[in-house]
């Protein structure tokens, strides 16, 4: 593994890690979901450890809400930063995926762009408004999550404290209380969770707009979907144009983080971007 740190427009430094395997020609970029890091997602070192051994680098993509609280500094400024869960903003998502995308486009020659969880959303709202199928092949969507069923216990209350604490330009003050039920964060952060900007597993235009083939991976025990993970898998594709060249794939008995399946999920992502990549 070799850290891999990508500076965004705006001067914030991302740290994710490279799994480098030899002269490869193609990486595999997986956008990390909220407290999507290496303790809670050991799948990842599944995923890097055999995609590199077979001959294709992967990407741990942090983002800025891989942990409730990352310290960096800013490339612009060279002041100290604390981001995280706390404060990510939806509105950086475009960048932070380019951070990534640019640092790729200058050695690969094949890159497929994953999101796992809230990630999976992110690769939908990016592929939403990005077709240039040069700078990214295909995509693969490992557990999208169903912001709705997420947000249902977020009583009224609470959203008329976030919206009133917005609106009175108090956005940087942080909640007192647990979004979610356990997230601690600002009240623009919750404001970004309730405006919908991400919740395109529910609102299915962004998905109508990418041009892109891909797969969508669940687990049959997903406790994000609200219901069933197949039919939740299955409606989410049936709104994309591609739907009909696109590969579902269903890990049975095992959930949101795949506990049990680390490495069935990696040899899954080694067979797609084996096959997509082999002419």
């Amino acid at each position: 593994m070799e850290s891999l740190n990508v500076e965004t427009r705006r001067g914030t430094v991302l740290n994710g890690v490279l799994f480098p395997a030899k002269a490869s020609d193609t990486v595999v970029i997986a956008i990390t979901g909220i407290h999507g890091n290496f303790y809670s997602n050991p799948f990842y070192y599944n995923i890097g450890d055999t995609l590199s051994t077979n001959g294709i680098d992967f990407i741990y993509a942090q983002t800025n809400d891989a942990y409730g609280e990352i310290e960096t500094s800013n490339a612009k400024t060279g002041a100290k930063e604390i981001i995280g869960s706390w404060n990510e903003r939806f509105s950086y998502t475009e960048e932070d995926i380019d951070a990534y995308l640019d640092c790729a486009a200058k050695k690969y020659r094949h890159v497929i762009l994953a999101g796992h969880s809230l990630g999976a959303n992110k690769v939908i709202y990016y592929l939403s408004k990005h077709h240039d199928k040069k700078r990214v092949e295909h995509f693969i969507l490992m557990s999208p999550a169903n912001l709705s069923h997420m947000m249902s216990g977020v009583s009224d209350d609470e959203r008329d404290f976030v919206e009133k604490l917005v609106r009175y330009g108090h956005g940087e003050k942080i909640l007192p209380f647990y979004f979610m039920g356990w997230v601690i964060c600002t009240a623009n952060t919750a404001h970004d969770w309730l405006s919908g900007i991400l919740d395109n597993t529910n609102n299915f235009s962004q998905l109508e707009q990418i041009n892109h083939t891909g797969a969508l991976i669940i687990g049959t025990y997903d406790n994000f979907t609200d219901g069933n993970p197949v039919c939740f898998l299955k409606n989410i594709n049936s709104h994309m144009k591609t739907a009909a060249a696109n590969k579902l794939i269903f890990i049975e008995r095992t959930g949101h983080t795949y506990q049990q399946k680390h490495q069935e999920i990696a040899e899954i992502i080694l067979k797609l971007a084996a096959d997509w990549t082999k002419h």
